[in-house]
């Protein structure tokens, strides 16, 4: 059985279970797969975290890191303002922020639980409070929408018949912890770096544009963003661009969702 008839077999055999492991996604509403435990994986990730932070070289540029933690800050608080305006859980964060010294890597990325990393650079091409805003909203919103889960969920059901991650830990533990690597985007550390489907990225930007205006940013600083994202690889484009949709194309979906997110930015 190939791996496509395999996945299909599995689906359908393991569909009563896949449909209580179903989330709503903050903001869109849209149903996904979540059958990872968020315990089990706050702590898995925590350790990930732990180990690339360890190995990594931190920015000494006390400017950077002040500038990352004041905006992560504002974006944090504005997740948590919107969680509890929706009676969702708000208490399941603890925010960290760190920049890692890397200036050809235009690249940043959240795990669970709050946990987030920068690369430096991603200064030149965010340029200001604003263009940083919208990074980091759209890399919380992919936490907030626990897009992590849902491929880390969808890869196990394919690869290992839909186990536990404990289970999967037990037998494969390189595997699943360069899968956790890989599904939050800190691939560069492992040599892969799983992409968002199309959906998800879509979501992520609309989520994102949500919480820069809640947050008291102009969402429309994310149009600027990825015009110079764009730009900004010359012949190669960076890592962010590699696993993301066509500059073009996303700058026509925000343009899209900036009415739903102007209207929130000024109503303030």
């Amino acid at each position: 059985m190939n791996k496509a008839r395999r996945a299909r077999f599995l689906a359908f055999a393991l569909l009563p279970a896949m449909l209580i492991s179903c989330a709503t996604v903050p903001v869109t509403g849209r149903r996904s797969l979540n059958l990872v435990s968020d315990t089990e994986l706050a702590r898995l990730s925590l350790d990930s975290y732990r180990k690339v932070i360890d190995e990594a070289e931190l920015s000494s540029d006390p400017a950077q890191l002040e500038m990352v933690r004041r905006v992560g800050g504002r974006i944090a608080r504005a997740t948590e303002s919107y969680l509890r305006a929706h009676d969702l859980p708000y208490d399941q964060f603890v925010w960290e922020f760190n920049v890692i010294k890397d200036d050809d890597q235009v690249n940043a990325w959240a795990m669970p639980g709050g946990k987030i990393a920068v690369y430096t650079g991603i200064f030149p091409v965010a340029r200001d409070d604003a263009g940083l805003a919208a990074v980091l909203g759209h890399e919380i919103a992919h936490v907030l929408a626990r897009h992590g889960n849902e491929r880390m969920s969808r890869a196990l059901l394919v690869e290992l018949g839909g186990q536990t991650l404990s289970a999967a830990m037990s037998q494969r533990p390189g595997w699943t912890s360069n899968l956790l690597l890989a599904s939050y985007g800190a691939g560069s550390q492992v040599g892969v770096i799983l992409p968002h489907s199309r959906l998800q990225e879509s979501e992520a930007d609309r989520i994102g544009l949500t919480l820069m205006a809640i947050a008291g940013y102009d969402p429309r600083a994310a149009i600027g963003l990825w015009e110079r994202m764009a730009g900004s690889g010359g012949s190669r484009p960076p890592r962010f661009l590699s696993t993301h949709p066509r500059p073009e194309s996303r700058i026509q979906d925000i343009q899209r969702y900036l009415p739903e997110a102007m209207a929130i930015y000024e109503g303030q």
